[in-house]
This record gives C-alpha cells, sequence and structure tokens, in this order.
C-alpha cells in the first residue's frame, strides 16, 4: 500500500479493508489543508462531502439561541465528520472548525455513497461508529444535564480522555488540553469555573496540570468518582 495511504488505514470505518480497497478509496478523495481559525464547514448549509482528517484538530459547534457558541466535540487525526447531511440528504447539523492548521481528505458525496455500496464492510463498520458516537452523546448530554458544575467538568475531561487521552500505568494524559474557553463551552459553564474546577482536582491529587498538558493520576478512580 501506498505510504501516502497509510492515513487511511487507521480511520475507524475503514480498519476492516484491504489493502487494494484502501488505495481504490485514496484515489475517490482530494487533500485540502484548513489555516487554523477557517471555518470548514456552515450549520444549515447543504452537505456535498465527507472529511477525514490527516493531521491538525478541528471543533465541532452550534450557536445557541442566545449567540452563545456550543462545542460538541473536538476531532483530531484519523477521526471523520460529514457522514450525517450524506446519509439524510439534509442539511448540516453543525458547524466545523479548524483549531489548528489541518489537512483533510475530501470525497464528495456521490463518491461516498457508491463507496458505501461497492463496500458493505464499510457500511456496516459506519453504522457501528454512528451507534458508538450516539451512545457517547447520550451519555454527556445525561451527565451534563443532572451533575453540578464540578461534575460537568469531570465529564469533560473524562470525554478528552477517551477521544485522545495516552494511558500508561493507569495515568491518562491529555497532550493538548483545550484553551479554558473552549473547556467551558464544551461543559456549558464559564472560563472561571473551570479554572477553579481544574485547580480543585490538581489539590486533591485526581490530575496534574503541566502547561496545556493535564494527566488523570488514577483514570479509574477518576471514572468512579465522576461516572459511576
Amino acid at each position: 500500500m501506498d505510504t501516502q495511504n497509510e492515513f487511511l488505514r487507521n480511520v475507524p470505518i475503514f480498519n476492516d479493508v484491504g489493502d487494494e480497497t484502501i488505495e481504490k478509496i485514496s484515489r475517490l478523495g482530494k487533500h485540502r489543508t484548513y489555516k487554523k481559525d477557517e471555518l470548514i464547514l456552515v450549520e444549515s448549509e447543504s452537505g456535498s462531502a465527507f472529511f477525514v482528517i490527516i493531521s491538525g484538530s478541528v471543533k465541532v459547534s452550534r450557536v445557541s439561541e442566545d449567540g452563545k457558541e456550543v462545542i460538541l466535540s473536538m476531532l483530531n487525526k484519523s477521526d471523520f465528520f460529514g457522514e450525517m447531511a450524506l446519509l439524510d440528504g439534509l442539511n448540516r447539523s453543525a458547524n466545523v472548525t479548524a483549531l489548528e492548521e489541518s489537512k483533510l481528505f475530501i470525497i464528495q458525496r456521490k463518491d461516498f455513497l457508491d463507496l458505501l455500496t461497492q463496500f458493505p464492510e464499510v457500511s456496516i463498520s459506519l453504522l457501528q461508529e454512528l451507534t458508538k458516537r450516539l451512545r457517547n452523546a447520550d451519555q454527556k448530554i445525561k451527565s451534563l444535564s443532572l451533575k453540578d458544575a464540578e461534575g460537568k467538568v469531570a465529564t469533560v475531561l473524562l470525554q478528552l480522555a477517551d477521544d485522545v487521552g495516552k494511558i500508561k500505568k493507569g495515568i491518562v494524559e491529555i497532550e493538548k488540553l483545550p484553551f479554558q474557553h473552549d473547556l467551558a463551552k464544551m461543559a456549558g459553564t464559564s472560563r472561571e469555573t473551570i479554572s477553579r474546577t481544574l485547580h480543585s482536582f490538581a489539590k486533591k491529587g485526581l490530575i496534574e496540570i503541566d502547561g496545556n498538558k493535564v494527566r488523570i493520576l488514577d483514570y479509574n478512580k477518576f471514572v468512579k468518582l465522576y461516572n459511576p
């Protein structure tokens, strides 16, 4: 397999396909680089493409009725987005913005739908991944609606730990913790609350803050405390 296409092997929905299929998929798309803070998708516009992150990171967000941005998730290398509007034919459900310079692999709607028809294993993997995302979203909504401020911040930390954290001997390290104002938008709270709660966690010995890195010092204990 061409080394330039190895990134596709790490995309969840392409894990179970062979090298020949990966090569075919690679020929369906184009590469494009987006600058930091550049808008990639706009909520309510029609969906015409499927995106895979080759490098960089993006945020998925919506704007509430009172004009506040709510961050739904942050996606990184090997994550994908844009599939919902392609499948149901409706408009985009959220905005997607580059958090840093990001290189994306883009497949147009017709080619993506043809891909699902030609390779059923990709369709099955896509359904499994969408189900996983739905379960995670349900859990997050439940957590953020029922928990106090500390619980909300813990929920966001656990989400980041699951999405981008690296675990070693029970310690989970989040290498690039989002800015506090972005964490606030994810947790539905204020930047001040984020700052106060993170320092509270650190004083309790639950986390360690090192610049823009955060380590959850005992992941299993943290889960039992805030996501029993």
